[in-house]
This record gives structure tokens, sequence and C-alpha cells, in this order.
């Protein structure tokens, strides 16, 4: 029994010494104890390889401006550790953390000693999570973004009311396979049987599979530029502006706060969802709330700007996708501007791809170390830029502080990479900026 937040911490991060364990199996016999608590809430399943967070935050907002309780189910976190598990997008109690970890704790203890071993760390989080709004605060809806791939995913023991699969990317290719139909058949694996899915995948490879697995699943199957398409999109000052085209109407004119033109495809996403939701099941919205949650919906670390004066941004742009996604924000928004950069990622990411991109865009660009299992070091970064302006500095709260204090009126400061990155800098950035 744990008496402490830190103590709850604690055990729940030892857990991660287990590694990656895809398989339901434990999952399934944890939820067997509980009651099967998964089995009475009302959910939303959401997986891909970037834009997971953000079309979980769109679809979170519209539903909260039609008045609704949802709960989230999010990873990894960014400020705090309990924002993994949110209600109405604020994080649960500390308190909340160790009554869940007393109730998942024994049951990890005994399935250490069968022969599917001790549970992850994500799979004790997620079994915490689907007690929690079953049992200890019910709500009306819960989104569950995936963790890794989907099929094997501890997430997937959920019968949601629809899937979404937002795009598809080589990331996590050790574990998910090496093309983009490998990896959309393990996002595919969230696909139930006669729910419906809704999809903004781009490659070929990858549709057919999504396709095939919808048609075996008897899944009504809507998919980005063929049963719904984006058009009239500009660029607005701190945001989006767009259209969105589908079979039955034309929402015009939609703004969100987020900036990027790939945010729109996410919100285009949380659209259908959240107009699904109100036709065939049970959560009525009328147009207004649609436009309210889109235009509010706040996601931190997804190129936030932190900072006006000087112009600093945070953005977890952590694999190939997520960088080229940043690179032409940058390049539509700050054309004109010097941008510097600061960058730091894992290991296993493809990190020669997402180099030699920064490389175009960066007036400067420091790579910096952080203290993470799987982090490169600076000195590793260095080495694959071909930047002539490029410097490595493993303490990366000097990098930081010096970078903040030579930037000019006509620059713009980014910081960039693993989000595991991201969750340490930004309170440090917070305290820095108050000064």
């Amino acid at each position: 029994m744990v008496t402490t937040y830190q103590e709850a911490l604690d055990w729940i991060h030892a857990r991660l010494k287990l590694g990656i364990k895809p398989g339901l199996k434990r999952m399934e016999w944890m939820m067997e104890k509980l009651g099967n608590s998964e089995k009475s809430l009302k959910t939303v399943h959401i997986g891909g390889t970037n834009g997971k967070g953000s079309t979980v935050t769109f679809l979170r907002s519209i539903l909260q401006a039609g008045g609704y309780t949802v709960g989230t189910f999010t990873s990894p976190y960014i400020e705090q550790f309990n924002e993994r598990i949110s209600l109405n997008g604020k994080p649960i109690s500390d308190e909340e953390i160790v009554k869940l970890t007393n109730v998942i704790l024994p049951l990890a203890d005994e399935l250490e000693k069968t022969e599917l071993g001790g549970p992850t760390e994500f799979e004790v989080i997620t079994a915490m999570s689907l007690y929690y709004f079953a049992n200890v605060h019910p709500v009306d809806i819960v989104i569950y973004e995936v963790g890794l791939g989907g099929r094997l995913d501890s997430t997937n023991v959920i019968k949601p009311l629809l899937s979404i699969i937002t795009n598809i990317g080589l990331d996590h290719t050790a574990i998910l396979g090496n093309s983009y139909s490998e990896i959309a058949f393990e996002k595919a694996g969230i696909i139930k049987k006669g729910t419906p899915v809704f999809s903004a995948v781009q490659q070929p490879d990858a549709i057919n599979v999504i396709t095939e697995k919808a048609r075996e699943m008897t899944a009504p199957l809507s998919l980005l530029n063929r049963d719904f398409s984006i058009c009239s999109h500009s660029a607005l000052e701190h945001g989006e502006k767009f259209s969105l085209e589908t079979s039955v109407r034309i929402w015009g004119d939609l703004e969100i706060g987020m900036m990027g033109s790939h945010q729109t495809e996410n919100a285009s996403l949380a659209v259908m969802a959240a107009d699904y939701l109100s036709r065939f099941a049970s959560f009525p919205l009328v147009e207004a709330e649609m436009r309210t949650g889109l235009k509010t919906a706040y996601w931190p670390g997804r190129f936030e700007v932190v900072s006006t004066n000087p112009l600093v941004i945070v953005d977890g742009a952590h694999n190939d996708e997520g960088i080229k996604a940043l690179v032409e924000v940058l390049t539509s928004r700050f054309q004109n501007r010097k941008i510097h950069l600061i960058f730091t990622a894992l290991k296993d990411k493809k990190l020669d791809q997402m180099i030699a991109s920064l490389d175009q865009v960066a007036e400067e660009i420091v790579f910096v170390s952080f203290e993470f299992p799987r982090a490169s070091t600076a000195a590793e970064l260095y080495d694959l830029s071909c930047s002539p302006n490029k410097a490595a500095n493993e303490d990366w709260q000097s990098a930081v502080v010096q970078q903040i204090g030579k930037i000019g009126n006509n620059d713009v400061l980014v910081i960039t990479g693993s989000l595991y990155f991201i969750s340490i800098v930004k309170p440090f950035l917070r305290d820095l900026l108050q000064k």
C-alpha cells in the first residue's frame, strides 16, 4: 500500500523497467479482476502516428461545449503526470492517483506471480483510467488515445462508439514494422466489428490495409479526401481557418487556435466524429457548440507560443512526420525571420532525416541532451547535422538561457524534439520567462 503521491509515482515509474510488452492478456486479466470496468464506458478510440493528442483535444473540447462531461486518457504528459487521466481537460488529483494505485498495486503483485508476468507502466495507467471513469468518477464519454500501435495496445480492451486513425508514419518501426502497410496493420487493429472509423491516412498502401480491415469488420469507413475534404484553408494570426465538405453538408469557415495545416486534418476528424456522435449515438450537438469547441481547443506542447517577446515556441515534433509538419509551419509563417532551434530526440528515431529537415530552416541549431533512458547525446545529434551554424551543449538548461538571451526582435526560438524533453522544458521556461 502507498500513502503518498510520490510513493505512487515511484511505484508506477518503476514499472518502466519492464519495457514494452505488446499484448492484451495482462489487461484482460486485470479487467476481469476489476469487474470489467471497460464494458460500462462509452468511449472513442484514437490511434495513428501523429495528431492523436490534438484530435483528442478537439473532440473533447467540442463535447464539453455541448455540456458533456468528458474523460480523456492520453500520453505522454507535458507538465504533470496526472494529465494522462483528465476530466474535462483537468488532470485528476494527487489523492486520486494514490487511491487508484492502491487499487491496481495488489493486482499487479498477483499478476506478477502468473505466467503472464507483471503489467507494464502503461498497462497499469490504462487500468487505473478504466477503473476511475467507470467506478470513481463516471462521465458521459471517455476518449482514449492509443499508446503504441493499436492492435496489441493496452487501450484496445475497450469497445468504442467509433474509432479514429489520424495518419500513418514510419515511427516505432522496430516494434510496428518497417513499411506503411505493416504499421497500418497494427493501427487498424483498433477497428471493431460494425464500429464506424474515420481516418486521415494518406499513403495508398496504408489506405488499402485500413480499407480491407474495415471491410473485414463490416465497419463503415470515412476517409479524408474521399468521403470528406478540407477546402478554403487560410492561416490566421493565432490559428487556422478552413471549410470542411462532406457528403451531407459543408462546414464553412471553421476556426481553430492551433497552428499548422496538419491541425486542420486533426480538427476535421474531430468534427466528423462529433457529427456522428450527435446524429447516431445520443450526444446531440448544435453547430455553435461544434464551432466553439474547435476554436477554444488547446493542447500544450504543440507549436505552443510560450512567449511573444522574445518569440519562443515549443513543439513536440518527435518523429520525421512531426518535424515535416513543424518545418511547413515555420516556412509558411516565419519566412522573413531568423529561426533559432534547440533540438533533442530519442535514439530510436530516424534522426538523420529529422535533422536534415531542420537544417534547411534553421539560422542556427543547438543540439542538447536530457536525462532519459533512450535520449541521444548532443554530440551524436551534432554529428548528423550539416548546418554551417550548429553547436552541441549537453546542458540543455544553459542552452535555453543562452539562446533566449541572444535572440533579437526579428528572431524566433523554437525548442523542439522529444515530448519527454518538452515536458521538462515547459516548467523551466515558465519560471525563466517570469523572472
